[in-house]
């Protein structure tokens, strides 16, 4: 396979150019990722539908990687309890070197071949299960070899990667290859392999959760009630939502029931919903 993502870019002797010119520059290679992106979007919508199947029924989703795209995939995981109400532990992720040590730079242990299914053996991974590599690569030892005993145990897999025809891309099911060309230093690619890797990951969240009934109109209706910024938002959507002209009423009702969806449904159940909204 050809290493796209380790190829030189056009641009020569950086350290010679202006901050102008270098902020420019980049602007333009970060333009390339969402032409990328869409040329990927068929393999992501399958990706998409089977984790939402997955979910929908007694099995979870994981992430694994290494590298700024694994420590990009846990940044996504754990915004999903909040933003969305869905239980922990529905949609993870497994990072080579730990969670505990997301903001170390542990990028030796991304050629462990066994920490990857030891992890998900921890969880009581199954055939109810979806598991995702991310790699920029394509080649990282610590994601093929998991996905290689995923396959064999008859787990789905999938996977994000920067390069065509990749050793991880041939062990997954459903692979995304999202090939967005050299890096602006050669390599590096926390650069647009980066930014590609976060889009995809809050497209694949965010249309999972609208699917499994977390998000309502386009008002997120199971966020977790955790500050006064979070709460006042709340409040105001259940306003809206439930034809409350009254803040105090509508907050204490929120807080009573714990969730804009809870509060609605009591609304609906009580007949007191007045602007055509019905339960989740």
């Amino acid at each position: 396979m050809t290493r796209i993502t380790e190829q030189p870019p056009q641009y020569t002797h950086l350290e010679n150019k202006s901050i102008e010119e270098l902020t420019r520059l980049i602007n333009e290679e970060d333009k390339i990722v969402p032409t990328a992106i869409e040329k990927a979007l068929p393999s992501v919508q399958k990706l998409i539908k089977a984790i939402v199947e997955k979910l929908k029924g007694e099995g979870r989703m994981f992430y694994v990687g290494a590298g700024s795209g694994g420590r990009l995939s846990v940044l996504d995981v754990i915004e999903l309890p909040t933003t969305f109400g869905i239980e922990e532990g529905r949609v993870n992720a497994v990072l080579a070197g730990g969670i505990e040590n997301l903001i170390l730079a542990l990028e030796d242990k991304e050629d462990d071949e066994l920490e990857g299914w030891m992890a998900l053996q921890s969880k009581n991974i199954s055939e109810n299960d979806i598991v995702v590599g991310i790699s920029a690569s394509g080649t990282t030892p610590f994601v093929l070899a998991t996905l290689k005993k995923c396959r064999e145990n008859h787990i789905m897999t999938g996977c994000i990667v920067s390069n065509p025809s990749s050793l991880i891309a041939q062990q997954a099911d459903i692979p995304v290859e999202i090939i967005t060309g050299p890096e602006f230093i050669t390599g590096s690619t926390r650069l647009k392999c980066g930014s590609a890797q976060k889009m995809v990951f809050d497209m694949i969240s965010t249309v999972t959760m609208i699917q499994l009934g977390r998000v309502k109109d386009n008002k997120m209706v199971h966020v977790k009630l955790i500050n006064k910024k979070i709460i006042d938002r709340a409040v105001h959507i259940l306003m809206e939502m439930g034809g409350l002209h009254d803040y105090d009423e509508a907050k204490t009702l929120l807080m009573d029931q714990g969730s804009v969806d809870r509060a609605i449904q009591h609304l609906h159940h009580s007949n007191k919903l007045t602007n055509g909204f019905t339960s989740l």
